[in-house]
Order: structure tokens, then C-alpha cells, then sequence
């Protein structure tokens, strides 16, 4: 059976002050492309189709197209629910969808029924695993803790419950949006973390012939069963250096799996340009990029005068300039957002504390920050979940 495996769609996102839409068009007519072309049996959405909970039109038009023309072509789509996306939203219709042969997981309910695809070998049973988030489902699965690791486990086991009633033979594919051990992230991804820990082991979806992840952007492979294909976007320039794509997954008679990678069209190349001013507007080796989305970072020891506009004179495309001064006294202001960078709100946190008071949190303190953090994002996705 041909398997197509893609996830964090996004749509209606926008990349800085462009409007990424046309660029999302150009790829769900890829991939309904890619669906005729290589023979596809069926489609998996491993979540976040869209990027907020409450979309704006533009985007459930978009989505509405897409679904319209995989039913159309007679293959079967199978598609969860990501931490971006409202469950409740997303799932509104999946009886009447299903009949199209469009299958929505977005309730942990949902985790253990599965779409039963048949082939000439046998039956393949597709489980979709929506994202999670562990205070608000750790009771409904029967979950030992509160923490991403354990209620991924107790929806796996509840998979494993329901395969194991299935015929001998029958193959096993899951669909799942989390952040496993081994995943690289990057910056456009929202933090999940709970307690201080957002990963789960891969050994979470052990007995499963292949496992299609979403929520990390960059297309990659945890082990040969367990691979995350990536956004088919990039959405921040931490993602330069991805190849977008998504897996073509042969699953064999007995479970073997043979994938290989599809590319997703690039609206324009993404360059990230580092140097002082002149440099950056006098180095021959950067023509290259002169076409491309341009992150500049300038070095210069103080702020030359307009920057923006000469540097948009030669990349017409810039769009984020950030300043990094070499050889300057330290500016608390320049150096304030790398300061920042790639530090989770509970590390900040913990650093303002030591700031004002001298001493760095204890153990106690930090567990006190950590339980704020996680009942303020709780909450934030419980509203999402019942906004109007």
C-alpha cells in the first residue's frame, strides 16, 4: 500500500509581512499532483492544517479545495488534529466527510478506532492520535500522569488493545503530533513543553509498522518506522537549510516499509546574510541570494544610517534585519532578543528571578514556575477549544 505523509500545513500563516496563501495553493495542487501521479492509496495529515484555532477565511477555503479534490480522486485522507488546531473546529463534519472517504481524528475518543484501508495483502488499520495535551486527556485515557510521554503511551496501548482483536496480518499505521527524543526542532514551532519535558521516547509507539509524525517542521526520520515529514513551507528562517518534502511510504505484505522523499515546491529561496553594511552590500558571492527572502544580521560596532533601505537596494526581498555589533561596548538594548533566543518561558522566568533577587530558584520555586506555566497554556487551550 502507497502512503502519502505530510502534516503542519499551517494555513493562513504568514511568513514575516508575506502572505504565504498563493504558496500554499502551489503546494496542495502539488500534492494532489503528486496523489495522481505516483498512484497514492491514501493521504496522512499528521495535524496543524491550519495555523491558529480560529482561521481566517481564506485559509478553511483552502482547506475546503483540497479536501474537495482528494475525494474527487477516489483516495482516502486520514487527518488529526494538531496543537495549533481547534479539535472541535477541525473535526465539525467528520461523519458527513467520512463518506468522501475523508477521515478526521481530532478527540481522544477517536485514538483506537481506525480507518481499515484493504489491499491485495490484507487489511491496514490507520490510527489517528491527535495532539494531546496531557491535563486535559490524562483522565479520559487512563493516563498514569500528566505529561506527554504518559498519555501518548496510554493512547498507543489503546491502539495496541484494538490491533491485537484484528485479523493476524493486519498491518498498523499511526498517525501522531508530538515531539518525540531524537526530533531537531526549529524556531517556528510552538513549545509544548509540560513539567519542564516536551519530548516522548519513540518506544512510545513500539509494535506499530509505521508511525507519521507531525509538528516538527524539518522532514526527518527518528528511526525507520517513526518519521516526521516536515512543513511543506518553511515558515521562519531557522529553516533555511531544510530541503521541504514529504514521505512516499511503501508499506509492504508484511508490514516492510520503503519511503522516499517527495519535494514540495519553494515560492523563493531563503537566505540568512551576516557582515557589516559594506560587506553586505559590496560581497560578489552573495548575488545569489539577491532573489531570495533575505534575513540580514548587521556586525557593524555602531548603527550605520539607513540600513534597511540600502540593503533593500540590493536584496529587494529583506525582510528581517537584526544587529549584532562586534567590537562595541555591549548595548543591553541590540543584544536583548539574542539574550532571549532559544530560551523557554521557564528559563526566562527562572533568570528574571535571579536578576531581582540575587539568587537563583531553588527546587521548590522552580516546580512552582513550572506548574504556573503549565496551567497558563492549559487554560489558553481550553478557551481555544470553546471560543466562539
Amino acid at each position: 500500500m502507497r502512503l502519502l505523509h505530510t502534516s503542519d500545513w499551517h494555513l493562513g500563516r504568514s511568513f514575516h509581512r508575506v502572505n504565504l496563501l498563493p504558496a500554499q495553493e502551489a503546494f496542495v495542487d502539488h500534492l494532489v499532483a503528486t496523489v495522481r501521479a505516483e498512484r497514492v492509496d491514501a493521504v496522512l495529515v499528521a495535524g496543524d492544517v491550519y495555523d491558529r484555532a480560529v482561521p481566517p477565511l481564506a485559509a478553511v477555503e483552502l482547506f475546503d479545495d483540497a479536501l474537495h479534490r482528494l475525494a474527487g480522486l477516489g483516495v482516502p485522507t486520514v487527518m488529526i488534529s494538531g496543537n495549533h488546531d481547534s479539535p472541535r473546529r477541525l473535526g465539525v463534519g467528520a461523519r458527513l466527510m467520512e463518506r468522501a472517504g475523508v477521515h478526521l481524528r481530532t478527540t481522544p475518543g477517536g485514538s483506537a478506532t481506525p480507518v481499515v484501508l484493504t489491499d491485495r495483502h490484507g487489511d491496514v488499520a490507520v490510527y489517528g492520535l491527535p495532539y494531546l495535551e496531557p491535563a486535559l486527556v490524562r483522565d479520559e485515557l487512563g493516563a498514569t500522569r500528566a505529561d506527554h510521554a504518559s498519555v501518548l503511551e496510554a493512547a498507543a496501548d489503546l491502539v495496541r488493545a484494538d490491533l491485537a482483536t484484528r485479523s493476524a496480518g493486519t498491518r498498523s499505521v499511526a498517525l501522531a503530533h508530538a515531539f518525540v527524543t531524537g526530533g531537531v526542532p526549529c524556531d517556528s514551532e510552538r513549545d509544548i513543553t509540560v513539567g519542564g519535558v516536551a519530548a516522548v521516547p519513540a518506544e512510545v509507539f513500539a509494535g506499530l509498522d509505521y508511525v507519521a509524525l507531525g509538528h516538527l517542521h524539518g522532514c526527518q526520520r527518528i528511526t525507520e518506522r517513526v518519521r516526521y515529514s516536515g512543513s511543506p513551507l518553511a515558515y521562519s528562517f531557522s529553516e533555511a537549510a531544510q530541503r521541504k518534502s514529504m514521505w512516499l511510504v511503501d508499506l509492504g505484505p508484511r508490514g516492510e516499509i520503503a519511503a522516499e522523499r517527495v519535494d514540495c515546491p519553494v515560492p523563493r529561496p531563503l537566505a540568512r546574510v551576516r557582515g557589516t553594511l559594506e560587506e553586505l552590500l559590496a560581497d560578489p558571492s552573495l548575488e545569489r541570494h539577491e532573489d531570495a527572502w533575505v534575513e540580514a544580521t548587521l556586525i557593524d560596532p555602531y548603527r550605520p544610517e539607513e540600513p534597511m533601505a540600502r540593503l533593500t537596494a540590493r536584496f529587494p526581498h529583506l525582510l528581517a534585519l537584526s544587529f549584532d555589533p562586534q567590537g562595541a561596548e555591549d548595548d543591553p538594548l541590540t543584544s536583548y532578543a539574542q539574550r532571549l533566543r532559544g530560551r523557554s518561558d521557564q528559563q526566562i522566568a527562572e533568570d528574571f528571578v535571579a536578576h531581582v533577587r540575587g539568587t537563583v530558584p531553588d527546587e521548590r520555586e522552580r516546580a512552582v514556575l513550572n506548574e504556573a506555566f503549565d496551567a497558563v497554556r492549559t487554560r489558553a487551550v481550553a478557551d481555544e477549544a470553546v471560543a466562539p
